[in-house]
């Protein structure tokens, strides 16, 4: 196995370290590519934010020349019928009851739905696994899996096949989660007092007390046990990869190959080095483009608060209001179940006709493309580490609304690391929205915002190229699941 090279020692202000690292991967990468027809499998989670990457790392590695074997769940399962010649997918778990394994809500019990879907699938992969050993021709190099399914883990261990684990939030967030039990011995979680939850974590800047608390709803118990699966999950694996890249966490970065003990490769963005075939659970309106196309240069704000996520009927008709009353257009994704206790959306009586020609709503759009959309300007987001990373990637500055998990996380470095947003806080009033719209758009401090996404555009640009970071841990990491020992 290569031994693993620090983000410190890539970084662009050591040239001499960079080339020689390069040269390495050069060297090695054509006998990869002659040598690429082992079959590596993959096991996502499956949930859209896990999907996509997972699907995208896929694509980077058949583009290698590996074959791929995807193991997936039942339910929310892929298309086959998207991804090209060389792949097998695998279904894991029919007929295992699911109702409780899809959460809906932004208060809803993710940490324990996780937990289930390990403990139900388990027996199952590991039917489906050996049926896959049994049936394939040559050893898998390994098994790549969702660092939250240490279950399926154990099982591929069991088995002899060697492990990498896929982180598919920041490396931040990661690093929040090794510490959580340090905080926890601290008596600061869970949080006793709440008039506390704006305090400073020293060991964890910037981040405050409040964005540890991943959820208002899961016990304590439930959210330790997880987190610890999460980091075992990485610590017990060949290697981590991670969907960013060193220009925006090398700090971050650093911390987990300190911790974790195992090579990390920061390869991303994925979606912008994989072969663009969608994987999307739903199905985009493609409409929406071309109504960019009639809108102004930077002038759209796009609204949408991922695949999960939910809000409540007021607060529907306080955003409702706070687009039409800011008067700039907007392009703004409502799923059909994205107001919780209702099994139907409802406009306000007259927002149609106050909005009529400069605004869009749709029930999904493919966000990619419209972040990449000349016409958009700013997004407002609920901050999941897709969102987040599309969005700095493609130089377009946020208003966030975390709701859960990680997106806390990812909001805090938004607005005070990256400084490329900010957060819309407190209770959604129609007054506050429509000043947030205009700060982001019309206001300079707005456009410094879009200046820092841009440069940030462009580091992440430069990463994917040849002798870039990402390209260069890219090969690394082929170079790692080429050579990976099998025991079976």
């Amino acid at each position: 196995m290569d031994p693993y090279i620090s983000p410190s020692a890539i970084r662009h202000s050591s040239p001499f370290l960079t080339k020689a690292m390069v040269a390495s991967a050069a060297e090695k990468a054509p006998a990869t590519a002659s040598g690429g027809t082992r079959r590596v499998l993959l096991f996502p989670l499956p949930f859209q934010g896990h999907l996509n990457p997972m699907l995208q790392l896929a694509d980077v590695l058949h583009a290698r020349g590996l074959r791929v074997t995807v193991f997936h769940a039942a339910f929310n399962a892929p298309d086959p019928a998207c991804r090209p010649a060389g792949y097998r997918f695998v279904p894991v778990g029919a007929g295992v009851p699911t109702a409780d394994l899809v959460p809906t809500g932004s208060n809803a019990d993710f940490a324990g739905a996780l937990l289930r879907i390990n403990e139900r699938l388990q027996t199952p992969f590991q039917n489906s696994l050996r049926e896959v050993l049994e049936d394939e021709e040559g050893v898998p190099a390994c098994l790549v899996l969702d660092s939250n399914l240490r279950g399926m883990q154990v099982v591929a261990d069991r088995l002899g096949v060697p492990t990498l684990v896929l982180r598919t939030g920041g490396a931040a967030c990661l690093v929040a989660y090794m510490a959580f039990p340090a905080l926890c011995d601290k008596g600061l979680l869970p949080p006793q007092d709440h008039s506390h939850l704006n305090m400073a974590l020293d060991d964890l800047p910037p981040l405050q007390l409040q964005d540890m608390v991943f959820s208002t709803t899961t016990p304590h118990e439930t959210m330790t046990t997880c987190l610890e699966r999460i980091v075992e999950s990485a610590k017990c694996s060949s290697g981590v990869i991670l969907n960013t890249f060193n220009d925006l966490e090398d700090v971050e970065l650093q911390k987990i190959v300190d911790g974790v003990c195992v090579p990390v490769y920061a390869i991303g963005p994925l979606y912008k080095i994989s072969s663009g075939a969608q994987s999307s659970l739903l199905s985009p309106d493609q409409t929406c483009l071309d109504w960019l196309d009639k809108q102004e240069a930077q002038s759209v704000l796009f609204v949408s608060f991922g695949s999960l996520a939910s809000m409540d009927q007021e607060e529907l008709v306080e955003t409702a209001w706070g687009l039409a009353n800011s008067h700039m257009p907007f392009l703004w994704v409502i799923r059909p179940d994205a107001v919780h206790g209702s099994g139907k959306v409802g406009l306000p009586d007259g927002f149609e006709e106050e909005t009529q020609g400069r605004g869009m709503v749709v029930s999904w759009a493919p966000q990619q493309d419209v972040l990449g959309h000349q016409a958009v300007g700013g997004f407002w987001t609920h901050n999941g580490w897709n969102s987040t990373l599309e969005s700095i990637c493609e130089g377009v500055p946020m208003i966030c609304r975390p709701h859960f998990a990680d997106q806390l996380i990812n909001a805090r470095y938004v607005e005070e690391v990256w400084k490329v947003g900010f957060e819309l806080v407190g209770k959604l009033e129609r007054g506050n929205i429509e000043r947030g719209i205009r700060k982001l758009l019309r206001e300079e401090e707005g456009g410094e915002m879009r200046r820092r996404a841009n440069d940030l555009k462009d580091k992440a640009i430069h990463c994917i190229k040849k002798g870039g970071s990402s390209q260069t841990m890219v090969d690394l990491l082929v170079n790692c699941i080429m050579s990976l020992p099998s025991s079976i």
